[in-house]
C-alpha cells in the first residue's frame, strides 16, 4: 500500500496518506497567532479543511481529533468554533488537553485523521 505525504519537511509532513485514511499534523494558527482563541481556531479549521481537500477527503469522514489548548478557560470559547465548523451527524472521536505548546503565540493546536 503506497503512502503519500504533502507539505514535507525535514523534520514533518503536514498531511500523510496511507491507504483510506488520512492523518494531518497539528495544525496552529500561522495566520492569526497571538490573536484570540476565536480567531485561531477559525484560522486553524479553515488549514484543515484545505489539507483535507488535498487529500480528497473532507471533515464530513473525520475519524478522530485531537485538540491542545493552552488554558482550560478557554474550552468553551474555542467549541463555540469547532461546534460551528464540524459536520453534524459525522462527529468524530475526541480529545481536548490543556498543554503548554511549542510557542508562545499560540493558544489553541488541533490534529485530526481522516477517512478518504
Amino acid at each position: 500500500m503506497s503512502i503519500q505525504r504533502f507539505e514535507t519537511g525535514p523534520r514533518m509532513s503536514q498531511v500523510v496518506v496511507h491507504g483510506n485514511t488520512v492523518y494531518l499534523a497539528g495544525v496552529v494558527a500561522n495566520n492569526a497567532a497571538g490573536e484570540s482563541v476565536t480567531k485561531q481556531t477559525q484560522d486553524i479549521l479553515k488549514t484543515i479543511d484545505g489539507h483535507l481537500a488535498k487529500a480528497g477527503t473532507d471533515k464530513s469522514k473525520l475519524l478522530s481529533a485531537t485538540i491542545y489548548i493552552t488554558d482550560m478557560k478557554t474550552f468553551q470559547e474555542m467549541n463555540a468554533v469547532w461546534d460551528g465548523w464540524v459536520s453534524p451527524g459525522n462527529t468524530p472521536a475526541r480529545a481536548t488537553v490543556e498543554a503548554k505548546l511549542a510557542a508562545p503565540q499560540y493558544t489553541v493546536e488541533i490534529m485530526v485523521t481522516a477517512a478518504k
